[in-house]
C-alpha cells in the first residue's frame, strides 16, 4: 500500500536552480507555427530550446533527451519537477509518460496552476498501479480528499508508457489515465498558474521517467 501521504518531503533544489525561458518565434523573426484553435501549447521535446529547464544536480536531472523530456530523481523520498514558464487558468493537460528506470514504487505525472515551488496542484500515478490528486500549499504536500493513493487496474505497471490527462477547470480537478477517468476532487485555492511535469521517488533513488507529446488544451 502507498504511504499515508504521497511523500514526506520535496526536493526543491532543482526548482530553485531552474530558469524558465520565455517561448517565442525564431530569433531571426520567423513567427512560431500557429497552433490549432483548441491547443494552447504543445511540445514534443524535439527542440532543446523550447523553454523547459535543463538542470543536472546531485539530487537529479531535468533535461531533454532523445526527443523526450527526462526527469531523473537521484535521492529517496523526493520529488523533482519542471515547468515551461507559462500561465493558464482553466486547462486540460496531457502527456505520454514512460518509466525507463528505478523502482516501481514511485510517482510521476502532471502539474497545473503552479504559482511557485511551494504552491501548485499535482496529478500522479505510480509504476505499481496507484494514483493521486494533490497539492503543495505553503510548502506542505498533501493529497486532496484522500488519506492515501488508491490502486487502479487502468494503470499500466512497470517499464511501460501511460497516457496521462489532468483537467483543471474551476475548482474541479480531474485525472485520467489511458483515456479512462480515474478521479475528480474539488479545491478552490489556486485559480491560475504554470503547467509542468513531475516525478518522485519513495523508498529508492534512481527513478527515471521520460515524457513526450505534452499538450495544453482548452477544456
Amino acid at each position: 500500500m502507498k504511504p499515508h501521504l504521497l511523500l514526506a518531503c520535496l526536493a526543491l533544489v532543482l526548482s530553485a536552480l531552474a530558469c524558465s525561458l520565455p517561448l517565442g518565434g525564431d530569433p531571426a523573426g520567423t513567427p512560431a507555427p500557429e497552433l490549432p484553435s483548441n491547443i494552447l501549447f504543445q511540445d514534443d521535446f524535439s527542440d532543446p530550446s523550447s523553454g523547459w529547464d535543463s538542470i543536472t544536480a546531485p539530487e537529479g536531472i531535468t533535461d531533454y533527451t532523445n526527443g523526450a523530456y527526462r526527469i531523473f530523481v537521484n535521492t529517496l523520498n523526493s520529488d523533482v519537477w519542471a515547468n515551461p514558464g507559462l500561465e493558464f487558468s482553466d486547462v486540460r493537460v496531457e502527456v505520454d509518460a514512460a518509466k525507463v528506470g528505478g523502482d516501481n514504487n514511485n510517482d510521476f505525472g502532471l502539474i497545473c496552476r503552479y504559482l511557485d515551488s511551494e504552491n501548485f496542484y499535482f496529478f500522479v500515478i505510480s509504476s505499481d498501479g496507484y494514483y493521486g490528486i494533490g497539492k503543495v500549499a505553503a510548502g506542505q504536500q498533501q493529497l486532496i480528499e484522500s488519506p492515501s493513493m488508491p490502486p487502479s487496474e487502468l494503470i499500466r505497471q512497470g517499464a511501460v508508457t501511460n497516457h496521462l490527462r489532468a483537467d483543471c477547470i474551476g475548482s474541479k480537478l480531474s485525472l485520467y489515465v489511458n483515456d479512462e477517468f480515474l478521479a475528480q476532487v474539488e479545491d478552490p485555492d489556486f485559480t491560475s498558474g504554470d503547467v509542468g511535469l513531475m516525478a518522485g521517488s519513495i523508498e529508492s533513488p534512481g527513478v527515471d521517467i521520460h515524457f513526450d507529446n505534452f499538450q495544453v488544451l482548452k477544456p
